[in-house]
């Protein structure tokens, strides 16, 4: 009667944490190509002196649809984001691939990132240049993120502040 009250009563965990996965916002689209998306979002950045910023991750991943809910709900933060980065989300299901070689060539890319986990943040410059590669973990606090180290995480990598402009 004990292992069918405990095995109950992880099922019902596992409900409970599907259900609050289910009612975050789906942000990643399998639909696109990454690497065109990369390319679109380098080319947009270009024009605006902005850098690129990878959320690496996918709609399978609590962590990640955390974040982006996290940084659209706080203010401050999605606006400094909006203001100094062109900020795109790659599908990558490390799990699951669709395409193969072209997940391995989109990670080979961006340096590959997935040694750290997802999310998985990378910043590219305005030329496409991989210049920093964010293990997600150090921004996290408890089940969610510790704003001011989000914060300054997107602080450290404007294009001012790599260039030493204030």
């Amino acid at each position: 009667m004990k292992r069918l009250t405990f095995i109950a009563f992880i099922l019902a965990l596992l409900t409970l944490s599907n259900a609050a996965h289910a009612q975050l916002k789906k942000v990643y689209n399998d639909d696109i190509d990454p690497m065109e998306q990369i390319d679109k979002a380098i080319a947009q950045a270009n024009e605006q002196g902005k850098y690129v910023i990878c959320q690496v991750g996918g709609n399978w991943c609590p962590w990640c649809l955390k974040f982006a809910q996290f940084i659209t709900d706080d203010e401050e933060i999605n606006q400094y984001i909006n203001q100094n980065y062109v900020y795109i989300h790659v599908s990558y299901n490390p799990h699951q691939s669709k395409d193969e070689a072209r997940d391995k060539a989109m990670l080979k890319r961006l340096g590959n990132p997935g040694r750290f986990g997802y999310p998985v943040f990378v910043v590219l410059d305005e030329k496409g240049n991989v210049i920093h590669i964010q293990d997600s973990s150090y921004l996290e606090e408890g089940k969610s993120y510790h704003k001011d180290k989000v914060l300054q995480f997107f602080i450290n990598w404007t294009p001012k502040a790599v260039r030493g402009e204030k």
